[in-house]
């Protein structure tokens, strides 16, 4: 195993983390503090420059003009960019839009290819997904309740969902809905690709999250499908598969997030860490970073981050070697390792930086409202803690 990496991809890296210093993280001001239309102004320049530099897209499909990364460079591209909240969005990988080209490049006709992926890639248009519902358990999806029924030439769609992520202003969602109900249950629900301006899609509102309603690409929202009537041909891989279109996207997507909070989690470091030499805390000039405590705090955090950089890395290589059913318990480890590792981080420097901590005059308290849902989205860290645990055991059973 080569965790080696490339010249190419090194200079890559190098570019990225000079860009992100000095033209994305001083938007986080303006996110922050300041006009909507400011902060989209200021994006869509930033979003030229990357175009400029050729790193538009990464980790897309090359003939509809991503650079198709491998998952180990995609891993450490998104951990460059995942130290600013902005950072996917200026280099055009930010959910669900990542995901929803993975499935629509495996599992799209050609001409769902080309009339959503090719400007979806191309940042001309936004998308969707539209799973999760709020009466029944999202981190098990057989339990979907949203039905489509054939009606000729067309699915006719009813159902509510909620936290369908960047509806707000989404050009299409790719729906999951259920299409044979007396199906054994993994093969129930199909994945169906929706226009928001069809007749009876109805974007009901932005769910608020820790006080914050969001739009764009950082709304959540509930939406209502009212006799929502589309084309059969817009379905998504064969009918029935669903549940399986759904594992292929969340695994890769995984490896996204996890390393996003990689990048959190090593920012937070570094602001800690500054913050920790910065304060004086007595009349002699020591500082915080002079306690045993915060010594012993950075140096915890420290190894944990690399132990959990080292554990993503190694699950997207084996995504990249095998695909992402072999490598189904490194992802399941990373994802609740990874998101708690990170939410300890940014704990942490909230903890060091004292009342400025729980402040908006940092991104801390930012992350620390935003990121909360990373032990809960994409699996609740006990579902992936059962299965994982449950896989292991079998090992180990008489006769296995």
């Amino acid at each position: 195993m080569d965790f080696q990496v490339s010249d190419e991809m090194t200079s890559m890296l190098a570019m990225v983390n000079e860009f992100m210093d000095r033209e994305v993280i001083p938007l986080e001001n303006e996110m922050l503090f300041g006009d909507p239309d400011t902060l989209a102004k200021g994006v869509a320049a930033a979003q030229e420059k990357v175009r400029q530099m050729g790193l538009w897209a990464p980790n897309h499909p090359v003939e509809f003009g991503g650079l198709g990364l491998s998952m180990v460079d995609h891993g450490l591209f998104a951990e460059a960019v995942g130290r600013s909240p902005l950072g996917m969005t200026v280099f055009g990988t930010q959910a669900p839009d990542a995901g929803n080209i993975e499935i629509l490049h495996q599992f799209g006709t050609d001409e769902q290819r080309e009339r959503w992926l090719r400007p979806l890639v191309e940042g001309e248009i936004r998308s969707c997904f539209s799973m999760t519902e709020p009466e029944t358990a999202g981190s098990n999806p057989t339990l979907l309740a949203t039905t489509a029924v054939v009606d000729g030439n067309d699915y006719v769609i009813n159902g509510q969902k909620w936290f369908t992520s960047s509806a707000d202003g989404a050009a299409f969602a790719i729906v999951m809905a259920v299409t044979d109900p007396e199906a054994p249950p993994h093969q129930r629900a199909s994945m169906i690709i929706v226009p928001t301006d069809t007749p009876g899609f109805h974007l009901v509102r932005n769910v608020s999250v820790m006080g914050h309603a969001g739009s764009g690409h950082a709304s959540h929202a509930e939406v209502i499908y009212q006799s929502c009537r589309v084309p059969r041909t817009n379905l998504l891989g064969p009918e029935g598969s669903g549940f399986l279109i759904a594992q292929e996207r969340l695994g890769p997507g995984r490896i996204h997030h996890c390393m996003r909070w990689l990048g959190i989690a090593g920012r937070a470091f570094d602001m800690m860490c500054e913050r920790a030499n910065q304060r004086v805390i007595d009349g002699d000039g020591a500082t915080l970073a002079d306690r045993q405590v915060i010594q012993h705090w950075a140096a915890e955090l420290d190894a944990e981050i690399r132990g959990a950089r080292l554990q993503v890395l190694h699950a997207a290589w084996m995504i990249d070697q095998h695909g992402a059913k072999v490598a189904r318990d490194e992802i399941s480890a990373i994802k609740f390792e990874v998101a708690n590792t990170m939410l300890r981080a940014v704990d942490t420097a909230i903890q060091v930086h004292g009342a400025l901590g729980v402040t908006d005059d940092t991104v801390l308290s930012y992350w620390y409202r935003h990121e909360r849902a990373a032990r809960i989205y994409d699996g609740a860290d006990e579902v992936h803690k059962t299965s994982l645990g449950r896989r292991i055991l079998r090992r180990y059973a008489p006769g296995s």
